[in-house]
């Protein structure tokens, strides 16, 4: 069991620089992985589905606890991801199958790997999965009619078929997974173990297909137009996720604290780019290309997330900033180690 732990610790943190050389890999030998291309929504149904498994009653109950909370960062991650998206295809004039695997990817719930950089970064982890899970619960729900509203000018939106995939996709493997948990209890840790390793390797399938299927265009002109656009999408959901947090701070200073305001950053600007792979490959089949955005996310938001959540972490260290600050005042540390001195 140690060497499985080990081997997924491993994985996790290289995995960026995996993914990266598992495209390179599927775009010269495409054959490798676009055997998998009508198996992507299965795959990523085995990624819900451990998803599920990790979740209890516990993790549902916290949304009630704290429901302004998690509602707002919720809200806020639907409207800012989806209409920065749209901006930016506009600015770009992005259009086509493109446009639509932008917004799509935009339209798509908040991503996991904001949990580890909400942690690496020492913010509220237990609201980021809150909302994460909620943000997720809403998908098969929001995408269609995010789509439908903000994409149509460019395709026609398939809005029966994007909820039904998502449903699929989405919901059931989750509600199992959590039924699973529910009946198998304790017994269920000895298969999580391993969890992040299945989950990995279907990612890595999922993109290997993105590659493979788009492997005569992926750097035609139009494509590559696509990264810079992914690098801004993904960064001003940090900045504007931020700043919104920030805000909500002057509203209700209770709730929206500094590690509250880390953990909405990371859950506005990452998102669920698998997702938004598979409901591409499967609602837009006909256009692959729709999937690429989604790809170069994936990529690009584990790299700016590893940069941002470090560069925060030892931010707090030089200004000595308490992680339980209310608004990330410097000094903040030495104050609280000065008054338990005092109380001593």
């Amino acid at each position: 069991m140690e060497k499985v732990k080990g081997f997924a610790d491993w994985l996790t943190k290289w995995f960026t620089a995996i993914v990266v050389a598992w495209a390179v890999f599927n775009y010269f030998v495409p054959a490798t992985s676009v055997w998998a291309k009508s198996y992507t929504g299965y795959l990523l149904g085995i990624v819900l589905f451990g998803m599920g498994l990790t979740l209890s009653l516990d993790d549902f109950a916290r949304i009630l606890k704290q429901p302004l909370m998690v509602i707002v960062g919720t809200v806020a991650h639907f409207v800012i991801m989806p209409l920065v998206a749209v901006l930016l295809c506009w600015i770009f004039r992005l259009d086509g199958p493109l446009a639509v695997g932008v917004i799509l990817v935009g339209c798509c719930p908040s991503g996991t790997s904001s949990n580890v950089m909400s942690y690496l970064s020492r913010g509220d982890v237990a609201l980021d999965v809150s909302i994460g899970i909620l943000s997720t619960l809403c998908a098969p729900f929001m995408i269609p009619l995010l789509m439908q509203w903000l994409a149509s000018q460019y395709v026609t939106v398939p809005a029966q078929s994007l909820f039904i995939n998502a449903l699929k996709v989405v919901l059931f493997p989750i509600a199992l997974g959590v039924v699973c948990h529910m009946v198998f209890g304790k017994k269920i840790e000895k298969v999580t173990v391993a969890l992040p390793i299945v989950s990995q390797v279907a990612i890595l399938l999922i993109i290997g297909v993105v590659v493979a299927a788009n492997q005569p265009k992926l750097f035609s002109a139009a494509t590559l137009m696509a990264i810079p656009v992914v690098m801004l999408h993904n960064l001003s959901g940090y900045a504007l996720g931020f700043g919104f947090s920030k805000l909500m701070y002057k509203v209700y200073p209770k709730g929206f604290r500094y590690a509250q305001q880390k953990a909405i950053t990371f859950e506005v600007g990452m998102q669920d780019s698998a997702l938004g792979a598979t409901l591409a490959l499967t609602s837009f089949a006909a256009t692959p290309l729709a999937a690429v955005p989604s790809t170069f996310f994936s990529v690009w938001h584990n790299i700016s997330g590893s940069v941002l959540s470090s560069w925060w972490r030892n931010h707090d260290d030089k200004h000595a900033i308490a992680h339980d600050s209310a608004n990330g005042e410097k000094g903040s540390l030495k104050a609280d180690a000065e008054d338990h001195e005092a109380v001593a």
